[in-house]
């Protein structure tokens, strides 16, 4: 059940027999000349949604304006800051938590909401949030790891391109046939967590968008596995999460 396409009877029903909620968290910004600007909060709400009909759940509207500032070199990046986003982030939660939804769950799919967002959730009460981005589940990293290997890379990665062409549409690669530069050990360290630098650096550095990952290794056929690999996933860490 979707919070927005429910009425509050319907809530209010939900309610008594459930105190979880999925809220769903992405980003919008350049995901390379394949990948859709919504690719972050595309992947974050379909998993969510599709998981939530799996485990009987609700699901809050999407949070796609989160801090990307290193990709405003780009067209159609829309960045928030750090301070913004954690102020919308804890009144979100707050705000569900006040309206009886005292087990919140929340889907990341965008690297650079994960400290802020732990920081909000560390200075609350313990226990009655939990935050897991899609890609942690082992058995979507296994499907990863055959499908792309190190041409995952880090950003407009083949695994989120994929799922984004499963569900909505195939861009041709162009010139993205070709793989990107491949990112050494020490980059990957010290990129972690979408530490790009500055948008001018970052668009000098990798011009077509993509970190290191090879967009066009992805699939229709890749995508639905993995969407399918993460649902099943988040459906059974959800069902486990709200019953404590």
């Amino acid at each position: 059940m979707r919070l927005d396409h429910a009425t509050w009877p319907e809530v209010e029903d939900y309610l008594r027999r459930n105190r979880g909620i999925i809220l769903p968290v992405g980003s919008t910004e350049q995901h390379g000349p394949m990948g859709l600007i919504g690719t972050d909060a595309l992947c974050a709400e379909a998993i969510s949604q599709q998981a939530a009909d799996k485990a009987d759940a609700c699901v809050a509207p999407t949070l796609c304006y989160t801090p990307a500032p290193f990709n405003t070199g780009f067209p159609g990046t829309i960045s928030v800051s750090e301070a913004t986003f954690s102020a919308l982030f804890a009144e979100v939660l707050a705000g569900l938590q006040a309206q009886g939804f005292t087990r919140v769950f929340v889907l990341n799919a965008h690297g650079a909401n994960l400290a802020p967002m732990r920081a909000v959730v560390d200075a609350g009460p313990p226990g009655q949030v939990c935050i897991k981005s899609w890609w942690d589940y082992p058995t979507v990293n296994e499907l990863r790891r055959d499908y792309y290997g190190d041409w995952e890379g880090m950003h407009a990665t083949p695994s989120e391109v994929a799922i984004t062409q499963a569900l909505y549409r195939s861009i041709p690669p162009g010139d993205a046939i070709n793989p990107p530069r491949k990112l050494t050990p020490d980059e990957i360290k010290e990129r972690a967590g979408d530490r790009h630098g500055s948008p001018e650096k970052h668009r000098a550095e990798f011009p077509d968008g993509r970190v290191g990952s090879h967009s066009a290794l992805a699939s229709p056929e890749h995508g639905a596995s993995i969407l399918k690999a993460a649902t099943d996933a988040l459906a059974a860490d959800f069902t486990e999460f709200a019953a404590t």
